[in-house]
């Protein structure tokens, strides 16, 4: 009997974080491209597509104006429900030894190497993870 309420658990688990996913991707896919203003006329604004807050007197991108791409505002932000996450929707823990991967989970963790560790203790680190079934996001072609 409690073997199959651990599998339910699992499977309720699962669907949870499939379900966290798609919300987390539809959040993505739904917030605007935040624009430089005339990033679209001059060649090297066109260059640097970072965000600059448009603080012109007369700006109508900053008076927002239709027809103007959207201004970064704080109604964007990512729920805090997955605020952090990576993209899988696993918490992204960096790690500078093999001592840090005690107590991570496959299901809950994804691993990223600091990038201060050398190749040859990189290497160790990348095996023991996969020993214990944790993702390497900066594995890299190693």
């Amino acid at each position: 009997m409690s073997e199959r309420s651990g599998r339910e658990e699992v499977l309720r688990a699962l669907r949870e974080r499939r379900r966290l996913q798609r919300r987390m991707w539809r959040e993505r896919r739904s917030r605007p491209v935040f624009l430089r203003y005339l990033s679209w006329r001059f060649w090297k604004f066109e260059r640097r597509e970072y965000w600059r807050k448009p603080k012109g007197n007369d700006n109508k991108m900053r008076l927002q104006l239709k027809g103007y791409p959207p201004i970064v505002k704080v109604g964007y932000r990512t729920p805090a429900s997955f605020r952090g996450l990576h993209p899988s929707g696993l918490e992204p823990v960096v790690v500078h030894s093999e001592r840090d991967l005690e107590g991570l989970e496959p299901g809950r963790h994804i691993v990223y190497i600091a990038s201060t560790v050398g190749l040859r203790k990189r290497l160790e680190l990348i095996r023991a993870a996969r020993e214990r079934g944790l993702r390497v996001a900066n594995a890299g072609a190693v």
